[in-house]
C-alpha cells in the first residue's frame, strides 16, 4: 500500500503531548451531546413534523461514511509544512464554530429572511439549520480521524501507550458527554447570555444557543492548545508514493473488500445489527422523555421541555456510567472468549433497557389518565417513580454502550492485521457498517413511528429486535480472536 512508503511516525512522544491531542475529544462530543439531546426537539420546534425529524439525521451517516475515509486517506498523505494531522484539526474546528452559528442563530436568520412567526413551520429556518447541521456533522467527521491518527503517530511502535492513547479519548469523549448533557439539562442557562433571546428565539432556543457557545469555546480552547504544544514533523512522499488522488482511494477501500476474510465479515454483520439496535434511542431519547413520559406537545406548554431537559440528565447519568465502564471493560473481557461474550451479554442486556421503556412509558400514561384534567390544562409531571424509573434506563445503558464503543473496534483491528488495508482502512470499513444501519434506522423510523400512532416506541421495539439478533450472532457464529492475541482486543477507542 502507498501509505507504506509515507516515512514512518517519529518514536512515541512524552504523555502530556498525548493527554493533550485526547482532551480535543472533550470538546468533540460536548457538541455531539449536545446534538443527541437538543436537536431532535430543536428541529421539530421549527417545524419539521417527528416522522421527518429522523431524516435530518442522515447527515451524519452520510458525511461519516464519506468525510472519514477520505480525510483519513489524504492526512496520510499530507506534505503540509505544519504536518499530516494538525491542518485537519485546525480546519474541522473552524468548520464547527461556522456551523453552530447557522444551527443556534436558524430561527432568527429565517424570520428576518422572511417566516412568519405565526406559522408552525418555518422553512427559510429549517433550510439554514440543516446547512448547519450538515456543516457540523462534516466537521466532527474532519477531527475525529486525524485526532486519532495524531494520538497514533505520537505513540510510535509502543503498543502500551496506543493503548494507554486510545483509553484517554475514550475517558474525554466521557467528560465531554457529562458536560454537554449537564449543559443541556440547565434552564437558566440562558441568563449568562441575555442576548440569546429574541422575538424569533424562545428559551428553549436561548438554552441551545447558550450551550453551543460553551461547547465552541471549550473546544477552540482545547484545540489550540494541542495545536500550539504538539509539534508534527512533516512528512514528504517518494515520487513513487506521490498522486493517486480519488480513483485509487476508493480503489484501497473496494480493495479492503475484496480481500476481507470470514470472521471480519461476520464482525461487521454483528456490528450493523448492534447499531440499528442503538439508533433509533439515540435519535429519540429526549423526545421520549418529553412526549411518552411527560406527556407533553412540541411548543405547547411547559411538560415537554421540562421532559427534554429531564432526558439531558439521563444522558449525563448515562456518560457517567459510559466512562467508568470503559475503563472497566479492558479486565471483564479477559480471556479468549470474553470479548464475544461480554458484547453478546451486552446486546441482551441493551434489548432489556429498550423494552423497559414500554413499560416507563405506559405507567406515565396511566398517572395521566387517572389525573385527566378539564379545559384543556396540562396534566401533572410524572411521579418521582416514573421518573426514577426513565433515568434509571439512561444509567444502565451506558454499560452496553462501552461495549459497542469498544470491543468491535479492537476486534476489527485483529481480525484486519493480514487484509493488506491496514488500520486505518480496515476501522473505515467498520465504519461502513455502522453508518449504513444508522441511514437505515434515519429513513425508516419517523414513518415507522407514525404508523403507530407518532410515538418513539416501534422505533425502540424494533433496536430491541436487532439487538437480540446482533447477541445471537455475537455468542454463536462470532469467531474469537487468536489465543496469543485475546489479552490485546479490547481497547476502549469510543465512537459516534
Amino acid at each position: 500500500m502507498e501509505v507504506d512508503r509515507v516515512k514512518s511516525p517519529e518514536p512515541s512522544s512524552p504523555i502530556s503531548k498525548i493527554v493533550l491531542v485526547a482532551s480535543i475529544a472533550a470538546g468533540v462530543q460536548f457538541g455531539w451531546a449536545l446534538q443527541l439531546s437538543l436537536l431532535t426537539p430543536y428541529v421539530q420546534q421549527l417545524g419539521v413534523p417527528h416522522k421527518w425529524a429522523a431524516v435530518v439525521w442522515l447527515c451524519g451517516p452520510i458525511s461519516g461514511l464519506l468525510v472519514q475515509p477520505i480525510v483519513g486517506y489524504y492526512s496520510d498523505r499530507s506534505t503540509s509544512r505544519f504536518g499530516r494531522r494538525r491542518p485537519f484539526i485546525a480546519g474541522g474546528a473552524g468548520l464547527v464554530a461556522i456551523a453552530v452559528f447557522l444551527i443556534g442563530y436558524a430561527a432568527d436568520i429565517g424570520v428576518r429572511s422572511g417566516d412568519s412567526l405565526q406559522k408552525s413551520t418555518k422553512p427559510r429556518a429549517v433550510t439554514v439549520f440543516v446547512v448547519g447541521f450538515w456543516i457540523l456533522d462534516v466537521a466532527n467527521n474532519m477531527l475525529q480521524g486525524p485526532c486519532r491518527a495524531l494520538l497514533a503517530d505520537l505513540s510510535g511502535s509502543d503498543s502500551k501507550k496506543m493503548r494507554t492513547a486510545n483509553a484517554l479519548y475514550s475517558f474525554f469523549m466521557a467528560v465531554g458527554n457529562v458536560l454537554g448533557y449537564a449543559a443541556g439539562s440547565l434552564k437558566v442557562l440562558h441568563k449568562a447570555f441575555p442576548f440569546t433571546m429574541t422575538k424569533a428565539c424562545d428559551i428553549y432556543c436561548a438554552n441551545l444557543k447558550s450551550c453551543f457557545f460553551l461547547s465552541i469555546f471549550l473546544l477552540v480552547l482545547l484545540t489550540v492548545l494541542a495545536l500550539t504544544l504538539v509539534k508534527e514533523t512533516p512528512f514528504e512522499k517518494n515520487a513513487e508514493g506521490a498522486g493517486g488522488g480519488g480513483l485509487l482511494l476508493f480503489g484501497e477501500i473496494f480493495g479492503a473488500f475484496r480481500q476481507l476474510k470470514k470472521p471480519m465479515w461476520i464482525l461487521l454483520l454483528v456490528t450493523c445489527m448492534n447499531w440499528v439496535a442503538w439508533f433509533g434511542f439515540l435519535l429519540f431519547d429526549t423526545d421520549w422523555m418529553g412526549k411518552e413520559v411527560y406527556g407533553g406537545v412540541v411548543g405547547k406548554g411547559r411538560l415537554y421541555d421540562m421532559g427534554v431537559r429531564a432526558g439531558s440528565l439521563g444522558l449525563m447519568l448515562n456518560a457517567i456510567v459510559l466512562g467508568a465502564m470503559s475503563l472497566a471493560i479492558v479486565y471483564f473481557a479477559r480471556g479468549v472468549d470474553g470479548p464475544k461474550r461480554i458484547w453478546g451479554v451486552a446486546n441482551f442486556f441493551l434489548a432489556i433497557c429498550l423494552l423497559m421503556t414500554i413499560l416507563v412509558t405506559k405507567m406515565a400514561e396511566n398517572h395521566r389518565h387517572a389525573h385527566a384534567l378539564v379545559g384543556g390544562a396540562e396534566p401533572p409531571p410524572p411521579p418521582t417513580g416514573v421518573k426514577a424509573g426513565a433515568l434509571l434506563i439512561f444509567a444502565v445503558m451506558g454499560i452496553p454502550q462501552a461495549v459497542t464503543f469498544s470491543i468491535p473496534f479492537a476486534m476489527a483491528s485483529i481480525f484486519s492485521s493480514n487484509s493488506g488495508a491496514g488500520q486505518g482502512l480496515s476501522l473505515g470499513v467498520l465504519n461502513i457498517s455502522i453508518v449504513v444501519p444508522q441511514m437505515f434506522v434515519s429513513v425508516i423510523s419517523g414513518p415507522l413511528d407514525a404508523s403507530f400512532g407518532g410515538g418513539n416506541l416501534p422505533a425502540f421495539v424494533l433496536g430491541a429486535v436487532a439487538a437480540v439478533i446482533s447477541g445471537i450472532l455475537a455468542l454463536t457464529i462470532l469467531p474469537s480472536p487468536p489465543p496469543d492475541q485475546a489479552n490485546q482486543t479490547v481497547v476502549p477507542a469510543g465512537f459516534h
